[in-house]
């Protein structure tokens, strides 16, 4: 089996909201080291939000601001790759663009080469292209490698019909469909997402990343969240 894990930045910063947490990036590690040592392929998307989230100034232009963003998905991509490599796997990190000797610039091909020798392959820099989301590049990255699932992990547990931020007696979904995550405009991954996922049939597992073994009970189709189907 192989997934595709996205993660978000701010996530991985914990209480600092900010930067690393390296406590709560080994935990994902080892996480996903269960999935590995199991035979499962896992490739990784990280979000940029712990240091850049959109034009912070309207002096900044929205293309730069998205370059920006881009590099900041890599710094994420090359930290936790560090953190998976001290819990005893294997990682490479692949870009849309050259990045030096930092990555390898991404193929299909050469993806494929790396979960075959049972490595975590991070895909870092979005898209590479401004106006495009970590949402989409995930989305776009799992058809490309033919994942079976994409995991999303949150900051709540699964898709509400509404925010149970702000609503209490918000409904959250055990199973919905894409058709009506798009119709409903539910954001679980950003619309232009939604609709590439729709229309490629990538069926997500939406879950928090606080409950204890999600990354690894929603990869086995056992957990506590919601499943958006694509048939």
């Amino acid at each position: 089996m192989r997934v595709l894990l996205k993660l978000s930045g701010e996530a991985l910063a914990g209480d600092k909201k900010t930067g690393f947490d390296e406590e709560t990036v080994r935990k994902v590690a080892l996480q996903v080291k269960q999935l590995t040592d199991k035979g499962t392929q896992v490739g990784i998307v990280i979000g940029g939000g712990n240091f850049w989230r959109g034009r912070t100034s309207e002096n900044i232009d929205r293309v730069k601001a998205d370059q920006i963003g881009m590099l900041a998905t890599i710094m994420n991509c090359i930290y936790v790759s560090e953190i998976f490599r001290s819990e005893g796997m294997m990682t490479n990190i692949l870009t849309p663009f050259e990045c030096g000797s930092f990555t390898k610039l991404f193929s299909k091909d050469r993806a494929n080469k790396y979960f075959e020798k049972g490595m975590v392959v991070f895909f870092a820099g979005g898209t590479g292209h401004p106006y495009f989301s970590t949402d989409t590049g995930v989305v776009l990255r799992a058809i490309e490698v033919e994942a079976d699932y994409l995991l999303l992990a949150k900051a709540i547990d699964g898709v509400y019909d509404s925010d149970p931020a702000k609503n209490p007696n918000a409904k959250r979904y055990d199973t919905i469909s894409i058709d009506d995550v798009v119709a409903q405009n539910l954001q679980v991954v950003d619309m232009t997402a939604s609709i590439l996922a729709r229309d490629n049939k990538v069926p997500m597992r939406v879950f928090s990343l606080q409950e204890e073994n999600s990354i690894v009970k929603a990869a086995d189709g056992n957990f506590n969240g919601t499943t958006v189907t694509v048939d």
